[in-house]
């Protein structure tokens, strides 16, 4: 069984940084690309960051482009991301999911598995 555990998530104000933890297991990690989308209260789930399984590829959202790093350790099996000039508008719930499925990265149809998520707030 397949399981994703986001960590890192929090509280910090406008400026500040995060960074995000996602350790899977449960199938080969190195396997698969990986991604982050995040879910603002009454809002659709969205595409934030993806990383290929060897981490030559990152994709990111033009929103956080510049801002948020995606990166991954297939030793550790965890996906990590990186958070910097945090701004209010990044408060969400942010889930991890593994991509076991065709589709483009930023597709959340394109992943089977995902994480129950870690809630970021920024405050002004």
């Amino acid at each position: 069984q397949v399981q994703l555990v986001e960590s890192g998530g929090g509280l910090v104000q406008a400026g500040g940084s995060l960074r995000l933890s996602c350790a899977a297991s449960g199938r080969t990690f190195s396997n698969y690309g990986m991604g982050w989308f995040r879910q603002a209260p009454g809002k659709e789930r969205e595409f934030v960051a993806a990383i290929s399984w060897s981490g030559v590829g990152t994709y990111y959202a033009d929103s956080v482009k510049g801002r948020f790093a995606i990166s991954r350790d297939n030793a550790k099996n965890t996906v990590y991301l990186q958070m910097n000039s945090l701004k209010p508008e990044d408060t969400a719930v942010y889930y991890c999911a593994s991509k076991g499925l065709d589709g483009r990265y930023s597709y959340n149809g394109a992943y089977d598995y995902w994480g129950q998520g870690t809630q970021v707030t920024v405050s002004s």
